[in-house]
């Protein structure tokens, strides 16, 4: 397919332009026009990228891009460099879509989780400058947080971190926003739910999270978002003739 299709896929998809986004989503960076074979992956890193170089992909899609606006304007010099060139040296497009791809209702991180722990009622949660950027759902039985903390290990094949006031106690309800969205357990216990899911938690979060009543759980930012860009990967697979690969990361943040 032509990039000009590929971007307008994407783009009617993924619904980037109602984002207000820390990162500008969609085409970072133009390659051929021409697109046969696509590669995947959460970030966009010189591994990924040499390793899209070595698979020759035409395309790179992920989750987190080169661009962010709290970096402000860059050099393209030493480690950045080493990430920009190679894709401009072989034109392979880069894609990247942040938010969008968290929130996204079907194929989104947080609601490709909350589906694989057999969650229902599901609805957007969460809210970035008036975006949703998860969802909340209930669980398919109530269950303790240890036993969650257990069945979330097993998905993410990642260590949990609790923040439970009773580990004991039963969950019914849970907001997701994957990544490192750790302050936002307060959107959950604002909408009255019992638990929240996130990648990443600060200090003062899981004190204060169980303080407040909420189960917290963190599972990794890179294990919590490797989810969306397999379920978009698997999406372009079914609709167009394309090879496509992901690239996997060793990550343990």
């Amino acid at each position: 397919m032509l990039r000009a299709e590929l971007n307008s896929y994407l783009e009617n998809t993924l619904q980037a332009q109602s984002f207000q986004d820390y990162c500008p989503n969609g085409l970072q960076v133009e390659g051929t026009t021409e697109i046969k074979k696509i590669a995947f992956a959460v970030s966009a890193t010189k591994d990924s990228i040499e390793q899209a170089v070595a698979h020759n992909a035409d395309a790179l899609i992920v989750h987190h891009g080169l661009f962010w606006h709290f970096q402000g304007a860059k050099t393209l010099t030493n480690s950045f460099a080493k990430r920009v060139f190679p894709l401009v040296q072989n034109q392979i497009n880069l894609f990247a879509y942040h938010l969008p791809l968290d929130a996204h209702s079907e194929i989104g991180n947080a609601a490709v989780l909350a589906k694989l722990l057999g969650c229902r009622s599901l609805s957007p949660f969460g809210d970035y400058k008036g975006s949703s950027t998860g969802v909340k759902a209930k669980l398919p039985e109530p269950i303790n947080a240890k036993a969650l903390s257990i069945k979330l290990q097993a998905i993410l094949n990642h260590d949990i971190i609790i923040a439970s006031p009773d580990e004991n106690q039963l969950i019914h309800s849970i907001g997701i926003i994957t990544g490192g969205a750790n302050k936002d357990w307060v959107l959950a216990k604002e909408a009255g739910l019992d638990a929240y899911l996130t990648g990443e938690i600060s200090e003062h979060d899981w004190h204060e999270s169980q303080e407040n009543g909420i189960h917290m759980f963190a599972g990794g930012h890179y294990a919590t978002e490797i989810f969306g860009v397999l379920s978009l990967m698997q999406q372009l697979q079914s609709n167009f003739d394309l090879e496509c690969i992901f690239i996997d990361s060793d990550n343990p943040a």
